[in-house]
């Protein structure tokens, strides 16, 4: 299969990244050559052992953490997952989980399964957020409780790119003896972490968000932080993880955190500017639009933009036809016709939560191609709105 991908205009980043060329090049020699096993005590294998190990500093150094705390998992939610289930297993007797309402379907769904398939001996709370998709951390400080086992809460949402004060949320819960995780996911490589300066006890990253290629995540788990695996197999991993290290692509991710720590300044320059731009432009053609989220307290390269009167799905159907591609909401939930979680917790009028679409850049994304959508997108809203028996000019 052949895919045309220089017909396309890519903004839909936080649905998945292009693998950077230079992640290409690193990982190939694994699927031919380099083909050891390193776990191996041989030389050959020993060798494919020491390049995962180099990877392992790689993701480590653009966290600000130490190399021991990096678990290799096989994408986000499986992190999410066992950050979670280790928790509950660590501490039995605490069946409460602090989530919030606007999280991923990997700890939502997570979350929502444990109460069900439990009888409901797990208990969740799920804190809200105002309209700009903001935590209110008084809120947050008065559900933790006794029986809280772990608080969960994403460093930045997928969605509106909105950024919450884990780190401050994090010394909260361990105050009370309680463990803290982040889901990392759509922050890592776009805003500087450096893991030294908080008490985040686990964190999730995915390298298919941050061009490397899927199927390899991460876990971090702050050292000597209790831990209980949630995949149990061989001594991979110094037992915290079992199955045989997907050397390939964690040599992908390794490089790819490198150029992260690289381009993380043109990320909060170039890139925002770029974001901004396109933003306002189409803030200022097209009547009825509404930006969702903070303005200011987000991600450098995520715009979510609500058309109303509009549906999502025709929108994206005509951004199609000129090979603009991007979201209407989250990717792991498109295929649902209810509108986005997220915009629902956020109180985002239903004629407008309908029709958000997110715009989510990266350092690949050019200013021609913002302009180009410039042109199109006013064309294409107006058009669907004549169509629409709820619009009036």
């Amino acid at each position: 299969m052949n895919c045309d991908k220089n017909s396309i205009i890519y903004m839909d980043n936080n649905a998945t990244t292009r693998v950077a060329p230079e992640v290409l090049e690193a990982m190939l020699p694994f699927f031919s050559d380099c083909y050891g096993n390193p776990s191996s005590m041989h030389n050959f294998g020993g060798q494919v052992g020491r390049v995962v190990a180099e990877a392992r500093g790689q993701v480590a150094e653009l966290l600000g953490a130490e190399p021991e705390e990096i678990v290799f998992t096989s994408c986000g939610t499986e992190s999410d997952s066992t950050a979670l289930l280790s928790a509950l297993q660590t501490f039995p007797e605490k069946r409460h989980i602090v989530t919030t309402k606007v999280e991923h379907p990997a700890v939502k769904n997570l979350c929502e399964n444990l109460g069900k398939l439990t009888g409901h001996q797990y208990h969740t709370t799920r804190l809200g957020v105002a309209e700009d998709g903001t935590l209110n951390l008084d809120s947050y400080c008065e559900s933790l409780a006794d029986n809280t086992a772990i608080a969960s809460v994403m460093w930045a949402n997928n969605e509106t790119g909105v950024i919450f004060p884990v780190e401050e949320m994090a010394r909260f819960a361990k105050e009370q003896g309680i463990l803290f995780h982040t889901d990392a996911v759509q922050a890592v490589g776009k805003i500087p972490i450096n893991m030294k300066n908080n008490q985040i006890d686990f964190l999730s990253l995915s390298g298919h968000k941050l061009h490397a290629p899927k199927g390899i995540g991460v876990l971090y788990v702050r050292k000597g932080t209790p831990f209980v695996p949630f995949l149990h197999g061989g001594h991979q991993e110094k037992g915290r993880r079992g199955g045989t290290e997907n050397v390939a692509s964690i040599v992908g991710l390794g490089k790819a955190c490198e150029l992260a720590g690289r381009m993380m300044a043109e990320e909060n320059t170039r890139v925002r500017a770029l974001r901004d731009k396109l933003e306002q432009g189409l803030l200022a053609a097209v009547p009825k639009s509404i930006l969702n989220g903070h303005a200011e307290q987000r991600l450098p390269n995520t715009s979510n933009i609500s058309f109303e009167y509009v549906e999502g799905e025709a929108i994206l159907l005509h951004m199609n036809l000129y090979g603009i591609c991007a979201s209407s909401g989250s990717a792991c939930t498109s295929g649902s016709l209810e509108p986005s979680h997220v915009l629902r917790a956020m109180g985002v009028p239903f004629t407008a939560a309908h029709g958000s679409i997110r715009f989510s850049l990266s350092v690949y994304n050019t200013e021609e191609e913002v302009d180009f959508v410039l042109t199109k997108m006013p064309e294409i809203i107006s058009n669907l709105r004549i169509m629409s028996p709820f619009w009036q000019e």
